[in-house]
């Protein structure tokens, strides 16, 4: 008599990991005229389009990122491909380095002193950026 055959059970596969990111992703304020402003240079700056850039009203597309809405209501998001995230200050530096020509404008931040007085300057232009750029009216 043959024995019975044994049906091999397959592993349930490990929870699969969202897929990477290929684009870094600029994520700002579109309702702040100085953030949109600041947008625009950096558009202008991205002449290979390097970056996705998405106003965080855009819900349906920040929402996969999993940042809570306050913290990008409260400053500028960077999301790399790699997953890491810089917002406000520390965002800066990462930016430039992405942008054509323009990575020599990031290597200041690595001196002694300069990142703290960037996430200072860019704290006290946060809680006023409402008023920074006149004439330009929420979207």
């Amino acid at each position: 008599m043959a024995s019975p055959t044994r049906r091999r059970e397959r592993p349930m596969p490990a929870e699969v990991p969202p897929a990477p990111r290929r684009t870094p992703t600029l994520i700002y304020d579109g309702e702040c005229g100085f953030c949109r402003e600041s947008v625009g240079l950096v558009r202008r700056w991205d002449r290979e389009h390097r970056l996705a850039i998405v106003p965080f009203q855009d819900q349906e597309r920040v929402a996969a990122f999993g940042i809570p809405l306050t913290a990008l209501a409260a400053a500028m998001h960077l999301v790399l491909p790699d997953g890491r995230v810089f917002a406000g200050a520390d965002a800066a530096p990462e930016l430039l380095r992405l942008l054509p020509g323009k990575r020599w404008l990031a290597w200041p931040f690595s001196l002694p002193g300069v990142l703290p007085l960037a996430r200072r300057v860019y704290a006290w232009i946060a809680r006023r950026r409402r008023c920074l750029v006149r004439g330009y009216p929420a979207r």
